[in-house]
């Protein structure tokens, strides 16, 4: 039994620590989907809104937990990766500058659904930059 109890507990420790030190793969991240619909998602968000992405890039830098992977201003495509607070799951979320419109895509990285949170992020920034989000 107590060898069972082992077992079970480093697989929980193994699990977290994978979930916390798992490499983010710009390559695989640092992309927006080929068409930017508003709505929210099972694992995620998409919002197109007028915007500035340099604006908003302040907001999103000054969130706990978050940091850029990949992208910046300049280049006009910026993801960040934000973690949970208690599991450290990673969300990522991709801002895109075009023209005068700023596209949003939040997604997780482990699971099927996020329960809103990533909706709910996008939406306090928006609403931080004086958007609408939707």
């Amino acid at each position: 039994m107590r060898l069972w109890l082992g077992l079970v507990l480093l697989g929980i420790v193994a699990g977290m620590a994978y979930v916390r030190l798992a490499p983010s793969d710009p390559a695989r991240w640092h992309v927006m989907p080929e068409s930017a619909t508003p709505g929210d998602l099972a694992g995620g968000a998409v919002r197109v809104v007028p915007g500035d992405l340099a604006a908003l890039d302040g907001i999103i830098r000054a969130t706990p937990r978050t940091r850029v992977l990949a992208g910046d201003v300049a280049q006009g495509m910026i993801t960040y990766v934000t973690r949970s607070r208690l599991f450290g799951f990673p969300d990522y979320t991709t801002l895109r500058q075009d023209g005068e419109t700023l596209e949003i895509y939040g997604r997780l990285r482990f699971g099927k659904s996020d329960l809103g949170v990533n909706a709910t992020r996008i939406d306090g920034w928006l609403q931080r930059l004086g958007q609408a989000g939707g």
